[in-house]
């Protein structure tokens, strides 16, 4: 392949108002290298947002109710554009920084984080189609060949949810398979297994986002009714558990306890529970279960729990976060979220900075996702213990799902799961 510096410079950045898959409006983006090769990428949102995360630019006018975001097309297309028109793609560092730069606000709140982002992940995969390498490999190199196993939410909780459940997601996780493929097949017939499940008991149930959302009262029923769900497919003890409490939804912030069904909790109470539903249950991952600012509930829980503890609104996939989490012990894990952050390359240092503490990194799509198959590229590239997507039950999150099989299928016998 004769590859010529043309190939890799910006000939052109054009963005568009599209829509997520759940209809609302989100942010396009796509870069032209003047020999043609091109990348496309589009910006997920977060139902449920931490107060630390990168700014998402809305319109706020009439359009889509507020939520519209033709000023960060435009910031893209009259802003952005301008000042990295010539510049090689493979400087992802650089364009990131100078967008940041840009930018000039401490959370992308002048372009929006979203703008920022879309732009900077269409770069990293115009970089990798004009060396003609799938992403994965422009990220990680030859050396990864990890495939994550899978979380799927099934059951939702939380303040979305409206039922009673005080965790916002109860999800499953397929570790005792030799593949991803064969991890699939049976996740995709436990998720139907618990369909079939919840209507009998409750009737019509609906779906908060892609899982299950029954009029439940308590956390052990979902917990007892997903493994039921798992026995009678016979898979016995190949799928852990994992909670994701959101607990900053249930923090009162007047009494510093926890709002945990009738009683108010302190920290300590709380780790009483989450010790207790790890003994009863086969539970390996416990995400946010404090506030964003509890560290020292965290560096507690972490200490007394041989499991893995998350760290997602906690960190925000921020690295001054992360590094003040690993300086208190807080959290083993760090979800990372490329839009909480707003770019490819603080996104991929944060993984860097927590796999040299000995931290893992879990990778996790939002809420409202896209059609964009990216974060499986990127799980692989950075050798992701675990990639949080969802259950198989809408476009979006299969998209991600597909993206692994085929991943796998290249790989071929060096792919590990």
């Amino acid at each position: 392949m004769n590859i010529m510096q043309k190939d890799f410079e910006i000939e052109h950045v054009f963005a568009r108002e599209i829509l997520d898959g759940t209809g609302c409006p989100t942010v396009e983006a796509d870069v032209w290298t003047k020999t043609g090769n091109m990348g496309r990428a589009s910006v997920p949102s977060g139902t449920s947002k931490g107060k630390y995360e990168a700014f998402e630019l809305r319109d706020g006018d009439s359009r889509y109710l507020g939520k519209g975001v033709k000023n960060a097309v435009e910031n893209i297309n009259k802003t952005i554009f301008p000042k990295i028109k010539g510049l090689d793609v493979r400087e992802q560092n650089q364009i990131d920084n100078i967008m940041i730069d840009l930018d000039g606000s401490s959370d992308k709140s002048v372009l929006g984080a979203n703008a920022i982002l879309s732009v900077s992940v269409a770069v990293s995969k115009a970089a990798a189609n004009s060396l003609s390498l799938p992403l994965y490999r422009y990220i990680g190199g030859i050396r990864e060949n990890n495939i994550p196993v899978p979380q799927a939410t099934v059951i939702a909780g939380g303040k979305f949810s409206g039922n009673k459940l005080d965790f916002e997601d109860f999800f499953i996780i397929p570790t005792g398979f030799k593949n991803f493929v064969s991890a699939v097949q049976a996740l995709s017939e436990v998720f139907e297994e618990l369909g079939t499940i919840l209507r009998n008991r409750y009737g019509v149930v609906p779906l908060v986002g892609s899982a299950y959302a029954p009029p439940m009262n308590s956390n052990r029923e979902a917990i007892e009714t997903i493994i039921d769900a798992i026995e009678k497919r016979g898979y016995g003890k190949k799928f852990a558990l994992g909670l994701d409490v959101a607990a900053s939804n249930f923090f009162d912030g007047g009494s510093k306890r926890y709002r945990y069904g009738e009683e108010l909790l302190t920290e300590g109470e709380l780790i009483g529970i989450y010790k207790k539903l790890s003994s009863d249950y086969p539970i390996e991952v416990i995400e946010d279960p404090f506030d964003e600012d509890a560290f020292h509930g965290f560096a507690e829980l972490t200490r007394q729990l041989e499991i893995k503890i998350v760290g997602d609104d906690l960190f925000a996939t921020n690295k001054l976060r992360l590094k003040k989490g690993i300086s208190a012990g807080a959290a083993n894990m760090l979800l990372l979220k490329i839009n909480q952050i707003g770019s490819m390359s603080e996104a991929l240092e944060a993984a860097q900075i927590a796999y040299k503490n000995a931290y893992g990194v879990i990778i996790s799509a939002r809420s409202r996702e896209c059609n964009d198959d990216t974060i499986a590229d990127i799980a692989v590239g950075i050798g992701a213990v675990q990639i949080k997507l969802g259950a198989p039950s809408r476009g979006e999150r299969n998209i991600k799902y597909n993206r692994l099989l085929r991943i796998e299928e290249e790989l071929g016998t060096i792919a590990k799961y």
